[in-house]
């Protein structure tokens, strides 16, 4: 069993990701696609002792046949008759009580109107039949004397359902609903239903409750660690153009920006220069508080006290030169506003008795000169063209126990 994004959810998500420069938490996604049966679907697959039956093409799932046989009518009747419903006039007379079945909660009425009867045998004939004889099914109904229920009987009764074949010339019409489900399994049933060895559906055509039951128990397991759906969507992302990337204790993330750490040795503005040091010294903060620290704390040197105009004109300069840097990739910017820089990639250093010790380069407070710098590849930590699912169980996992899940206020239906 796998849980697949919705193409038209992933469409949505895609272009809003594209339209900024912010990157969001892959497994943050996930749990966002699991979280409304729109934006997913169920791939199903059969063992071979357990086969699995769909009612048409399109239709309802079941491991039980017999069940898709008795639903078969309600779930495909509007792909086989019109139904038209019209009003008669308003029921007339006093009526102290009304009967209701007690199984499917139907009011047929009181006992002795004209159409108690025929309601009777036509929701036995459709419902309860193969369960049960006529005489048993009469012991499941129930006298009630509700004003409430008895006025829902007389708005119900006013209402007449006709039932018009679509695909028979010329057509025909039913007045009734057992009488349409007659012709139903006389001429529409037989080989609607077809064994299916694997399945893609909406959790809405899961018909009974065995196999729903199945499918809710691993939707949670998945929803704790949603690696199969960070696969499906990091797939997705990359087909479209987007960038998965490791950050903050190895997360999977994705962002419109390839991630670069600025190349060493290139002399920079000050500004530039200070927005490095200090996202480098206290990685995820804010741009309210990044201001704070460059324009107005006095400890800083780029700063010390500037006139309200002055002060203004710095932001706009100070947000200039941010916005640079985030196109650049040099700084990442997350959906929750923090700022950090790109993960340097480690070198490993050879001693004696052949061991190896990585060690991470520090990230050098310097910038480009220009924007047509190119940037060197080798400092670069961006995930490959493949992410295995083995590395994304352990990123799920990780990710669900340490509890560190980003807020993401991207959507899609």
């Amino acid at each position: 069993m796998k849980f697949l994004p919705r193409s038209a959810a992933v469409e949505n998500v895609v272009a809003q990701i594209k339209s900024g420069t912010v990157a969001y938490s892959l497994f943050a996604l996930a749990r966002l696609f699991l979280e409304k049966p729109a934006r997913y679907e169920v791939k199903l697959t059969a063992p071979a002792e357990s086969p699995m039956f769909q009612l048409g093409e399109h239709g309802a799932v079941s491991s039980d046949r017999e069940f898709l046989d008795r639903s078969a009518f309600r779930s495909a009747k509007s792909d086989f008759y019109k139904i038209d419903i019209t009003e008669s006039e308003p029921i007339k007379g006093n009526f102290t009580n009304v009967a209701r079945c007690r199984l499917s909660g139907t009011v047929l009425g009181p006992t002795n109107h004209h159409d108690y009867q025929r309601r009777l045998r036509n929701l036995y004939e459709q419902r309860f039949s193969r369960r049960m004889s006529f005489p048993e099914y009469q012991h499941k109904i129930e006298i009630v004397s509700d004003p409430a229920v008895i006025e829902k009987w007389k708005e119900d009764a006013r209402k007449h359902t006709t039932f018009t074949t679509l695909r028979d010339e010329p057509p025909q019409s039913f007045s009734s609903e057992a009488d349409a489900e007659r012709h139903f399994r006389q001429h529409y049933l037989d080989g609607l239903i077809q064994n299916v060895a694997e399945v893609t559906i909406a959790t809405s055509q899961i018909a009974d409750r065995d196999l729903r039951r199945v499918v809710e128990e691993a939707w949670n397991r998945e929803t704790k660690s949603p690696s199969q759906m960070m696969q499906e969507l990091a797939g997705w992302f990359r087909e479209n153009g987007l960038h998965i990337f490791r950050h903050r204790r190895g997360m999977l993330f994705v962002s419109p920006i390839y991630p670069r750490p600025l190349p060493q040795g290139q002399e920079t503005s000050p500004q530039v220069r200070a927005i490095l040091e200090t996202i480098s010294a206290q990685p995820r903060i804010g741009r309210k508080e990044l201001a704070d620290k460059i324009i107005v704390d006095p400890s800083t040197p780029l700063r010390t006290s500037l006139a309200p105009e002055e002060a203004e004109k710095a932001k706009l300069a100070l947000a200039s030169d941010l916005k640079w840097l985030i196109n650049g990739g040099h700084v990442i910017e997350f959906n929750d506003g923090s700022l950090d820089l790109p993960r340097a990639k480690t070198k490993p250093k050879e001693k004696e008795g052949s061991s190896v010790v990585a060690n991470a380069s520090p990230v050098r407070t310097v910038s480009p000169a220009n924007e047509s710098a190119e940037t060197p590849k080798e400092t670069e930590d961006v995930v490959a063209a493949s992410v295995s699912d083995a590395e994304l169980n352990k990123q799920g996992s990780a990710a669900a126990n340490a509890s560190t899940t980003e807020e993401t206020e991207i959507g899609g239906s």
